[in-house]
């Protein structure tokens, strides 16, 4: 009987905690966690009688033999309007001293506990890596100055050996980070660019169970032949060659097992680091390290995505010209960690015959223009360890991992800015370069059009060499703060990133010449009668319905003007979000000024003396004035919640 008594009064408790716990959060108008709501509620009940009894005691003695009456009822309203109260502070101060999302729940702390564990013993091994090939001294601010090129020269060496032993991720960021000429003197771009990924191939014993569970059979059934001994390896995957049942001869790309994890744990650095430089550094939030982070990262994870890769090549291989040959994937065989492609036959391109060289770098630079200016997708690390002397003679582009696409309108300013180039108009070219970068909200547009025109006039004349073109145009673009977007930065770094290829291929291509030949050929096409009719049969295609119903609309603003009936119509506060955003601020206003309305009345009421004596030694006036009181703490707690609420992007933000 005593269990179940136990029980009963227990069962009722909680009852009563859940009650007050829900009045609380519907008073407040603001929705809690349901465990910091329950939390308050129970810290509210073991509050309540230590609280409440003076409050009580100070209404005077009663009289349990009376009659209950007004008084009593009014006494027992403010006691529960008390007791709601107290949750209703607590979350309150709750919200403005410890935010949701501020502190993790159990199984978050331990989810990243452990992950402050991995991410330890990784920091520790950078550091290691760092230390051990003389970044410490730079990393405690004592290294040697960086004033002189030698200097410059020594950090950078070190920088691309440790990123070299920091393994894959490391090395994609050096990588990416040797065509940011707008980012990094040239002494980094010229020392991170021998960055390889080349490294030694994994055992056949890991990359067999890869290759039967991705492709859902053994290897001998799959294929007629496998050669098990890797046609080239790197950091991500490594490559074997093979023959289909139908016999064609293909390239099976496999991804390296467990390299996933690795990459993730070291994106997480690289997205901390990042974000701690711009929120501790200026120079961190002019770049926007943030949003680099995540655009390098997102790279990479596109990079591991085999079926990406396989998009890629055949996105490129629909808008490629003639001249470069693609492999071609074979869908059917193409997974996330396994790529099957058809063989190219032929050898390095750096094998070529001289008199090779200057009609393949032609071939190159046309097709890569190509894509970039008229198709929108194109090879963004075209060098040339990914470019193939086919056996006909022609050009074959590999490694389609790193793509880039272009909209339409970054197209045709990217385009305005070749033909402007062309005719060395540095105001067409200041116009198209600020179409194609984000416009800064203070920016001397003079200065800048003086510096091109000084820039053309240096790389743009006759017998100009190219080597320091894209340098110099990277650093106009970092003195004048222009942020370069990310698929614009891809279209420099692959532009870069040619010009060093066709040199290989060609020592003394005219870069310059080819490239202005190219804007003349295109500017021709578009001024051909059929480019013309064209483009003036699709703008009177979209403008035809609006001048179908041009007239008909003129004749009634005509008529209603001719007869008095010509009027505005505005609606203010048309967008429902404006209105509730009104509408809330309206309700604030008015529960402050109810508050503060019911506070100056419970004050008069409780400063006058004597009245009706309702309950103890309590009158009238002061039972009122309590009631009044706890009333107005009600409402400016309300008010209060909604002010320490987080709006929903400010949160998601922090977060």
């Amino acid at each position: 009987m005593e269990l179940l008594g136990t029980l009963f009064v227990s069962l009722a408790i909680l009852v009563m905690i859940l009650l007050l716990a829900t009045a609380a959060q519907r008073l407040l108008g603001v929705r809690f966690g349901a465990l910091r709501t329950f939390l308050a509620a129970m810290v509210a009940w073991g509050l309540a009688q230590p609280m409440l009894t003076p409050v009580i005691a100070s209404f005077g003695p009663v009289d349990p033999q009376t009659t209950p009456d007004a008084g009593a009822l009014g006494m027992l309203l403010l006691v529960a309007m008390c007791m709601v109260l107290i949750p209703m502070v607590i979350l309150v101060l709750a919200e403005a001293l410890v935010p949701p999302g501020s502190v993790p729940g159990p199984l978050e702390v331990l989810r990243s506990l452990r992950g402050r564990i991995r991410r330890a013993r990784r920091y520790s091994q950078i550091t290691r890596i760092a230390f051990r090939h003389g970044l410490g001294p730079y990393l405690r601010g004592r290294g040697d100055s960086l004033d002189d090129r030698s200097g410059k020269v020594r950090l950078a060496r070190s920088l691309r050996q440790a990123l070299d032993d920091g393994g894959v991720t490391f090395v994609k960021l050096g990588q990416v980070l040797s065509t940011r000429r707008d980012l990094l003197p040239a002494e980094f771009i010229d020392e991170l660019g021998r960055l390889q990924d080349h490294v030694a191939p994994a055992p056949w014993e890991r990359i067999e169970p890869v290759l039967a569970a991705e492709l859902g059979g053994p290897v001998e059934e799959v294929f007629a032949a496998f050669d098990r001994t890797p046609l080239a390896a790197a950091s991500i995957g490594q490559a074997h060659t093979a023959r289909l049942h139908t016999g064609e001869s293909v390239v099976v790309k496999v991804r390296r097992p467990g390299i996933e994890r690795v990459v993730a744990q070291d994106l997480d650095i690289v997205r901390r680091l990042a974000a701690t430089l711009e929120s501790r550094t200026r120079w961190g939030r002019s770049l926007g390290l943030r949003d680099l982070a995540e655009g390098f990262a997102t790279a990479i994870r596109e990079e591991l995505d085999f079926r990406v890769e396989a998009a890629n090549m055949a996105a490129v291989a629909a808008s490629g010209s003639g001249g470069v040959t693609y492999p071609e994937p074979f869908p059917a065989l193409c997974t996330e960690q396994v790529l099957v492609m058809r063989r190219l036959s032929g050898g390095p391109v750096t094998a070529a015959a001289p008199e090779l060289g200057p009609a393949l770098a032609r071939d190159l630079l046309d097709c890569l223009l190509r894509q970039i200016l008229v198709e929108g997708v194109f090879h963004a690390d075209p060098h040339p360890g990914n470019l193939m002397l086919l056996d006909d003679g022609t050009l074959g582009l590999l490694d389609f991992g790193s793509v880039g696409r272009l909209d339409a309108s970054v197209r045709s300013a990217l385009q305005r800015f070749l033909l402007a180039m062309n005719r060395q108009d540095p105001l067409g070219v200041t116009d198209a370069l600020l179409e194609v970068v984000p416009r800064p909200e203070e920016i001397d547009e003079a200065a800048l059009e003086r510096a091109l025109g000084q820039f053309m006039a240096r790389h743009l004349g006759p017998g100009m060499d190219s080597a320091q073109m894209f340098t110099d145009l990277f650093r106009i673009v970092s003195e004048y703060g222009l942020s370069i977007p990310p698929e614009v930065a891809a279209v420099f770094r692959a532009l870069a990133t040619l010009e060093g290829t066709l040199v290989r291929l060609s020592p003394g291509f005219n870069l310059i010449g080819e490239a202005r030949a190219f804007a003349g050929r295109y500017l021709a096409e578009r001024a051909g009668p059929e480019s013309v009719k064209e483009a003036v049969g699709q703008e009177l295609a979209a403008l035809l319905p609006m001048l179908r119903r041009l007239p008909r609309r003129v004749e009634r603003i005509a008529s209603a003007a001719e007869h008095g009936r010509f009027s505005l119509n505005v609606r203010l506060l048309a967008d429902d979000r404006d209105r509730r955003y009104v509408t809330g601020l309206v309700h604030q206003v008015l529960l402050t000024v109810l508050g503060a309305t019911a506070g100056l009345m419970a004050v008069l009421l409780l400063g006058i003396e004597g009245g009706p004596v309702v309950i103890g030694t309590t009158s009238l006036y002061q039972l009122l004035g309590y009631n009044l009181l706890v009333i107005a703490a009600i409402m400016v707690l309300r008010v209060l919640a909604l002010i320490f609420r987080r709006p929903p992007d400010q949160e998601r933000h922090r977060r």
